[in-house]
């Protein structure tokens, strides 16, 4: 395995990126338990353009691979849809010139394993209307992200960034305990 660090993510580096290449030899459990690595998390700021967006959710669809929920998994493309709407969010309605946002992708415990996604930008006076008060979307060519969010999502909401402008957007998805195996054809 190869690791690429940087501090911040750029068009032109590449962040903590781990290739793994997918095996039908993979657990049919989800094996989201590392004791001796803590909780797993992947923790970065992003530049607010859609590249930003685009590489925030490639990064998080590599870290959850990584942490075994494989691609093509009903969870992994919730998960990674969640975020790509939510940092696409921040971008067309959260940017402020000159300011990135902030991407954490994590599993925690409550009471099963739950993905949690949370995305902070420094624009404080757009905020999203609460959980349960979207507007339908009609025919409208845009505001049907946090409809796929709120409808994919077990829970999700917002609240104010502490001691700065912006806020931050949260949602989590609860991770089924097992995945079916592979299987082996007719």
């Amino acid at each position: 395995m190869r690791h690429h660090w940087s501090r911040y993510a750029t068009a032109r580096t590449l962040v903590a990126m781990t290739s793994n290449i997918d095996s039908p030899h993979r657990p049919t459990k989800h094996t989201l338990n590392f004791p001796h690595l803590g909780t797993p998390s992947f923790d970065m700021r992003f530049t607010s353009t859609p590249r930003g967006a685009r590489l925030a959710r490639r990064l998080s669809a590599v870290r959850l691979d990584a942490w075994g929920l494989p691609y093509g998994t009903e969870t992994h493309e919730a998960v990674v849809l969640i975020t790509a709407e939510l940092t696409a969010n921040a971008v067309r309605h959260g940017h402020v010139q000159g300011r990135d946002f902030h991407l954490l992708l994590r599993v925690v415990e409550r009471p099963g394993p739950t993905a949690r996604i949370e995305v902070t930008d420094t624009r404080g006076e757009r905020v999203p209307p609460r959980p349960g008060k979207l507007p339908a979307a009609g025919l409208a060519d845009d505001g049907r992200g946090l409809l796929l969010v709120e409808g994919l999502a077990t829970r999700w909401g917002w609240y104010p960034r502490r001691q700065a402008p912006g806020k931050t957007v949260w949602a989590e998805y609860e991770i089924p305990a097992t995945r079916p195996g592979p299987t082996n054809g007719p």
